[in-house]
């Protein structure tokens, strides 16, 4: 009978540990082909924005900003409520006073407590007492009205936090996007190269085999395959440090393979005037929006430490049950007001001062914003038209480059030139691609910048062909 229990019980734990083997490894497989799908899901520009505006370090910090800030306006509030406190003490003595009033709370005075000898040297009293004890202000020098204007900018900074930093992360992922995107077009121009120079050493050694060319002719292009090689495996690296550059503006890990969908084709962005863009930027600068509020909460604790010298007005009660056990007592209770004024207080002086300094401190760096501002934006509008006007000029040298080498080719087929001057034509053309590519990123990533600095960096969508 034993033996047969024990057997039954053998089965069923093999029968639970078969079940949760199979869950694990079913979980296990979906995670992995979740992993998968996600790996090989193509990346865009808006996907990559979203993404990094929800995983980014910066912008879950100053969500926490906003809530700190929340928190300070309910303490604010809190300041105008009455307080209400419970108590619950036991007290044992046989000090003369203390036996005589405790008698009294208890209701437990009579005739015979009269006795000299008695009130003199009492026997030992315990008083176990219950109180609650209720305090509310009435006017306290507008104190809790400062404290809860001051919260309510607190809540404007954060806000005018939090959409500085959405737009500079906005701002980072498009260009560590366009730079990704850049690397990748510099790679596939590196591998054109390689084939052309491939070609230019076996046509090369083919004549030179037919005793059509000399020796430097092959050794010439040997040299451009080799410079081709080395700007290949230049680019390899770049396109790792740009897919992190990448990852890290999106919160993930360095190392996450990306797989991006985009182009740098040609486009046009129209901009205003410089002077309209210094006033866009004064408008709608979020940083510039919270140095203003900071300025006027600094304002606001000035008057706040002017008001310490008005008086205080409070309310109170008190309700209370006091025995000498758990089971009888007498209750009683006490209600007043309360009136403060501070004749002398040695830091009153200091508090006012430390918040006329605060406010200086505060107007000095909107000031200094300012011009910090009027800087930023001429230095983006002057970055920006100088990529556009670059990449003027790039677009048209690579027209003149690809028919400088078609002509080349055309007189080196026909024996009118060498090989020196064909792969000359070739790696010019070939600059000419990276400087075009190069520009046009430029031009790209100056335009974001522009709106940036004008605090309109709300939306990635001018981007998108």
């Amino acid at each position: 009978m034993n033996q047969l229990i024990k057997k039954r019980i053998r089965m069923w734990i093999s029968v639970v540990l078969l079940v949760s083997s199979t869950n694990w490894t079913k979980a296990l497989a979906q995670t992995r082909a979740e992993a998968q799908t996600g790996a090989s899901e193509s990346l865009t520009l808006p996907l990559a924005v979203d993404l990094a505006l929800k995983t980014n370090p910066l912008t879950r910090a100053t969500a926490s900003g906003r809530e700190i800030a929340d928190a300070q306006v309910q303490q604010a509030r809190a300041g105008r409520l009455p307080q209400v406190q419970l108590s619950e003490t036991v007290i044992n003595g046989n000090n003369p006073v203390f036996v005589f009033g405790s008698l009294l709370e208890q209701g437990r005075f009579t005739q015979q407590n009269f006795n000299l000898p008695l009130l003199n040297n009492p026997d030992p009293l315990t008083n176990f007492r219950f109180g609650v004890a209720i305090k509310a202000p009435l006017f306290d020098q507008w104190q809790s009205a400062t404290r809860m204007k001051r919260a309510k900018l607190g809540q404007e900074q954060a806000d005018a936090q939090t959409r500085q930093v959405e737009q500079q992360v906005r701002f980072e992922t498009l260009r560590a996007f366009y730079g990704l995107l850049l690397a990748q077009a510099k790679k596939e121009v590196s591998d054109e190269a390689i084939k052309l120079a491939e070609a230019d050493v076996r046509l090369s050694r083919d004549r030179v085999e037919a005793g059509t060319a000399v020796v430097s002719d092959l050794l010439a292009a040997e040299v451009q395959l080799a410079e081709a090689r080395q700007q290949a495996i230049q680019t390899d690296g770049d396109i790792v440090t740009a897919e992190a550059a990448l990852n890290t503006s999106m919160g993930l890990p360095v190392n996450t393979p990306q797989s991006i969908t985009g182009q740098l084709v040609e486009k046009k962005f129209d901009l205003a005037d410089q002077g309209e863009l210094i006033r866009l930027a004064m408008e709608n600068r979020p940083d510039l929006n919270r140095s203003g509020l900071m300025a006027r909460s600094s304002e606001i604790q000035v008057q706040g430490a002017r008001n310490e010298f008005l008086p205080r007005l409070d309310v109170f009660a008190n309700f209370g049950a006091s025995r000498h056990n758990f089971a009888s007592g007498s209750g009683d209770y006490t209600v007043g007001a309360s009136l403060t004024f501070n004749l002398f207080d040695a830091g009153r002086n200091a508090r006012i001062a430390e918040a006329r300094a605060a406010a200086n401190l505060a107007a000095s760096e909107q000031q200094r914003l300012n011009n910090q501002i009027r800087f930023e934006v001429v230095r983006a509008y002057q970055q920006f038209v100088s990529a556009r006007e670059r990449l003027k000029v790039a677009e048209r040298i690579i027209a003149q480059a690809s028919e400088a080498l078609r002509i080349t080719q055309d007189r080196y087929q026909a024996g009118l030139t060498t090989i020196t001057e064909v792969l000359r034509a070739e790696t010019t053309l070939t600059r000419a691609r990276l400087i075009v590519l190069s520009a046009r990123h430029d031009y790209y990533v100056g335009y974001a910048n522009v709106l940036l600095a004008t605090g309109k960096m709300t939306d990635v969508q001018p981007f998108i062909s």
